[in-house]
């Protein structure tokens, strides 16, 4: 009977050790939000980064919207108490995430930063930041908005969430560039908090109470979608410049048709493979690099066809 507790007690034990190993073993894929073909994409550069990876396990989770960023604190906390080997973190709030990923070093585990960066106070608690230059990616644009409308007239900018990293960068860079090159008066920006009918319903009213408007940039994939649709809906599509942001069908079919004349378009896949290749280097020991710059394409109707933008279109 001895024999048999001890053997119940061994295999307990192992089993414990089991289930802790696999949790050890655990990269944390939190993103923005799980409902936006954009980071889909990101996932799916993470999976093909998995299959190259042996030994570990991925989970892949984003809040309902990118505007629920008290759900995405509790995803990286959830990770942090449950010992996961590496987090890869899009933040959608420069301040709110960093509570969360001082836990997440205090604790051990390596944070590899994509998209979006944390405010400088957080610049101990990750490895590695991993993202489009914003701010290169919005001048890109306004370079591209002033070569087809000019210097003068006027310029809306539709955005996406107050705070965002990505969002200071992108649209800081868009905004200065204009301000800095040109008079085009900005007419904005305007938060559709990621929102696609949030920004039609948006642009339907910037449209409406702006009758001399001459360009529009939509700033990241739903606001994008949306502008896009209110400037086909109010038959001012090839009148008024749109150039958007990020390159799933929609936006390429709005490329295609002349709803937009160009998007900038971010490597997404290339974020989320790179992402794991580089927390499992860190979980090894490897050195990183801090920042790592996964590009950017202005996709026209002139180049949408080429392997350059076919490579980060998805």
């Amino acid at each position: 009977m001895k024999k048999l507790v001890a053997a119940l007690a061994a295999s307990a034990a192992l089993l414990t050790a089991g289930s802790a190993l696999a949790q050890d073993k655990e990269i944390a894929v939190i993103v923005k939000t799980a409902n936006s073909t954009f980071w889909q994409n990101v996932q799916k550069g993470a999976d093909s980064a998995m299959k190259g990876t042996s030994g570990y396990t991925m989970t892949f989770q984003g809040p309902a919207s990118e505007a629920a960023i008290a759900d995405q604190v509790n995803m990286v906390d959830n990770a942090v108490n449950r010992s996961v080997a590496g987090i890869v973190l899009a933040p959608s709030d420069a301040e709110a995430l960093l509570p969360s990923i001082q836990k997440a070093w205090e604790a051990r585990i390596p944070v590899v930063l994509i998209d979006s960066a944390v405010s400088d106070a957080g610049a101990d608690y990750y490895q590695s930041f991993l993202a489009t230059d914003n701010r290169a990616a919005g001048e890109l644009a306004a370079k591209a908005m002033i070569e087809r409308i000019g210097t003068e007239g006027k310029v809306a900018v539709m955005s996406y969430v107050a705070g965002a990293g990505s969002e200071i960068g992108r649209v800081g860079g868009f905004t200065d560039y204009l301000k800095a090159n040109s008079k085009l008066e900005i007419v904005g920006p305007f938060y559709s908090q990621s929102q696609m009918a949030t920004a039609l319903n948006q642009t339907t009213d910037v449209l409406a109470s702006n009758p001399d408007l001459k360009g529009i940039f939509g700033a990241n994939e739903p606001t994008a979608i949306g502008m896009g649709r209110a400037l086909a809906q109010s038959g001012r599509a090839g009148q008024v410049v749109g150039i958007g942001f990020d390159g799933n069908e929609d936006l390429q079919g709005f490329v295609k048709d002349g709803t937009l004349a160009a998007i900038a378009v971010q490597g997404s896949f290339q974020m989320g493979e790179l992402g794991i290749q580089t927390v499992v280097k860190v979980i090894g020991g490897e050195k990183v690099a801090k920042t790592q710059d996964t590009g950017v394409v202005l996709v026209t109707k002139e180049n949408i066809d080429t392997p350059e933008a076919k490579n980060v279109l998805y």
